[in-house]
């Protein structure tokens, strides 16, 4: 049995299909909302039906908030390191520190030849990536790092300044299924990325073993490798499906499944591959929040030194309370509270404390809105440089309610309503209709917050070219703030608890 102690993350892992490019966007755009931690995108570049990457990634960043981007996994011959050791470096200063890259040497080799890259033996695509890594994070050095010097078989990188630096330690996670790229990741990778489809639950032990092994004989810490999963399931109601069939049942069966890989085999991050929001939805909101509490009950039991009789429990064996409880204790319960309990108030509070979470800051931002209008008004900042600021506020970037990016509130993107309007919306309205005159007032108020907006850059159009001043900025300010804070208020008096009943889409 290995726990690794490590923090649980959950992510998607949706098709780049070129012909379904919208919903690969909404798909991750939901993620984003409801509060998953990853969105990954296998890397075929030779495959004509699939848009590419790299490009795909960052619009993903950079029409979402919160949710890191990845490749899954990049595909070395056709990525030359340096190229790709900026790509990475560049979308995660922009994205605020929301990348990671996960890495492979390649299959496929013929489609590979074909769109012209080398056709490698498995040994040299060992020793090509084992080089590639080297110039990776050489690149990623920064200023003052000395220069790059690599000079490998496959990649020679002599007298190159490093540089641009990533805004946080960007982890490298390798998909690796043979003993020798196993023993590369125990050696220099920072995570381990499988698929289930290679690489099944029952044979999880003896690939972790071998990563251990070499990560032990480098002198590393093997619960310092990141083990992450790509999973694909199907959400059944439990009856007719085969006993201990795998991610086959209810969101709770999957829980306790994917629990017990963590507490037996290690693994800790467990990214779906999806094609709908109701996948999304699920995983996000009845599948992850359950993981967690079991996790964390199973953990605090053997911290505190479990009796006999408790060892012999597993979270398989933790019954959930009746979905009509009327207590429920909060994500982290009392001593006192069951699991179960747990799991229920965290279902309860998640989609609409996310709804919260996404107002707090956005009330941030307008602070920071006022700041900025406040030192024009006292004559400590240029007016174009506050437009250039003003622009750059993720309130005028992203969806104003549910973090992702909703165009209806911003000049650049047009005929694209957001995550909201096309989902969330109509999703409550068919869900509980007596919602309907709140919705068609938060639609109303959505469009008079874009003409405020308008109405603010108009009014620093006219502080830069003289044709007003900043009473007028501050008039237009003053009534955004107003504005804003109330729509923000009444959403959340009236969409909380119906988002906690029934999710985002």
């Amino acid at each position: 049995m290995t726990d690794y102690g490590q923090d649980l993350q959950f992510g998607i892992f949706p098709s780049p299909d070129a012909a379904a490019a919208d919903l690969v966007l909404e798909l991750s755009e939901a993620a984003d909302v409801a509060g998953l931690d990853l969105v990954t995108i296998q890397d075929h570049p030779y495959q004509a039906k699939h848009l590419d990457t790299w490009t795909l990634l960052s619009f993903i960043a950079a029409r979402t908030t919160s949710i890191r981007v990845a490749p899954n996994v990049a595909n070395l011959p056709l990525r030359p390191p340096v190229v790709l050791a900026r790509s990475v470096a560049t979308l995660d200063r922009l994205s605020g520190g929301r990348v990671e890259l996960g890495l492979g040497t390649g299959a496929f080799f013929d489609a590979i030849v074909a769109a012209g890259g080398e056709r490698l033996t498995p040994g040299e695509s060992i020793e090509s990536l084992t080089e590639a890594m080297a110039v990776i994070r050489a690149v990623w050095g920064g200023e003052g790092a000395p220069t790059v010097r690599v000079e490998g078989r496959h990649h020679r990188v002599v007298g190159l300044h490093p540089g641009p630096a990533p805004a946080h330690p960007v982890e490298i996670w390798l998909g690796a299924l043979k003993p020798r790229m196993l023993r590369l990741t125990g050696r220099s990778a920072d995570g381990w990325l499988p698929s289930m489809g290679y690489v099944a639950p029952d044979t999880l032990r003896g690939h972790n073993r071998t990563i251990d092994e070499a990560a032990v004989k480098a002198g590393r810490d093997p619960a310092a490798i990141r083990r992450l999963y790509n999973i694909h399931g199907r959400f059944g109601s439990g009856s007719g499906t085969r006993p201990g069939a795998m991610l086959q049942g209810t969101p709770r069966d999957w829980a306790e499944q994917l629990a017990e890989l963590t507490l037996t085999e290690g693994m800790s991050t467990y990214i779906l591959a999806v094609n709908s929001l109701e996948q999304v939805d699920r995983f996000a909101h009845e599948v992850a929040p359950a993981v967690r509490e079991l996790v964390d009950a199973e953990r605090a039991r053997r911290a505190a030194g479990p009796s006999p009789e408790a060892a012999a429990v597993s979270p398989a064996d933790v019954e959930p309370e009746p979905a009509d409880a009327t207590e429920v204790g909060g994500p982290h319960t009392s001593s006192g509270s069951s699991i179960s309990e747990g799991v229920a108030a965290q279902r309860h509070s998640g989609a609409g404390a996310h709804l919260v979470e996404v107002h707090d800051g956005l009330r941030a931002e307008l602070a920071r809105l006022r700041d900025i209008v406040e030192q024009v008004v006292a004559g400590e900042e240029q007016a174009h440089r506050a437009r250039n600021a003003i622009n750059e506020l993720t309130m005028r970037q992203n969806n104003w309610t549910l973090g992702a990016y909703c165009a209806q509130y911003c000049r650049f993107v047009t005929g694209h309503h957001g995550l909201e309007d096309r989902s969330v919306f109509p999703h409550l309205r068919r869900s509980e209709p007596a919602l309907t005159p709140v919705l068609d007032r938060l639609e109303q108020e959505h469009l008079v917050i874009h003409d405020v907006l308008e109405q603010l850059d108009e009014a620093l159009v006219g502080l830069v070219s003289g044709a007003s001043g900043t009473d007028e900025l501050q008039r237009v300010v003053d009534r955004l703030s107003e504005t804003l804070l109330a729509h923000l208020s009444f959403e959340e008096d009236e969409l909380v608890a119906p988002l906690d009943r029934h999710g985002f889409a």
